[in-house]
């Protein structure tokens, strides 16, 4: 599953982060390999990726780094915890289609024996309809492309488990950094998704 990085830059404030950190530790020198990569004179730091694991072939200028970082033509957003989830599919920079839904899912019980039991196998069958409602919407939504992805690990693992979504994976619906650790998807974290999914990230590493 994807990872989070140091730091999600919008492709707009990228030549401003760049000058920050070279104020901040006595300059920087920039390669690009793949990524754009800074090293300063104390021995800091930084490698920015283009969005949607896309390599970067150019110079080592924040400026034509920034115009690489374009969106897709087709890409989507998942996110799904036990209470609720989010999809939307996007051309560009544009949303096309989503769906925030919730599913209420009981929290958890103190009580013992019997009780916990069925309470427990509750719970499991609430959390497996819960996946199951975000895994129609999300086969209905997406389409092929680049996915991001976030909420709970294990949440999200179970929707794209789900048969529906298996053509889809098959022709070429593919899981793209970063993971978002986000709460309870409503549509303010599904909107914060979608700009943070077209962000460069960037890992730092200060001497």
């Amino acid at each position: 599953m994807s990872t989070r990085p140091d730091v999600l830059v919008p492709v707009e404030r990228l030549g401003r982060w760049v000058e920050n950190f070279a104020a901040r530790h006595g300059g920087v020198a920039l390669t690009s390999d793949g990524a754009l990569h800074g090293t300063a004179p104390d021995g800091s730091t930084f490698v920015a990726r283009l969005p949607f694991d896309r390599t970067y072939g150019g110079p080592a200028d924040p400026v034509a780094f920034a115009a690489a970082a374009v969106p897709p033509s087709v890409w989507g957003v998942l996110l799904v915890r036990k209470g609720g989830f989010a999809v939307a599919r996007l051309g560009g920079s544009a949303m096309v289609e989503h769906k925030v839904g919730q599913r209420h899912v009981q929290g958890r019980t103190k009580a013992g024996g019997q009780s916990q039991q069925r309470f427990a196998r509750r719970r499991d069958n609430q959390s497996r309809e819960a996946y199951e409602a975000a895994a129609g919407h999300a086969a209905r939504i997406l389409r092929s492309g680049p996915l991001v992805t976030g909420g709970d690990h294990a949440a999200v693992d179970s929707v794209l488990a789900d048969a529906r979504l298996a053509d889809l994976r098959r022709s070429g619906l593919t899981v793209v950094d970063p993971w978002l650790p986000v709460p309870d998807p409503r549509r303010r974290e599904l909107d914060a998704a979608i700009a943070d999914a077209q962000a460069v990230a960037i890992e730092v590493h200060n001497a």
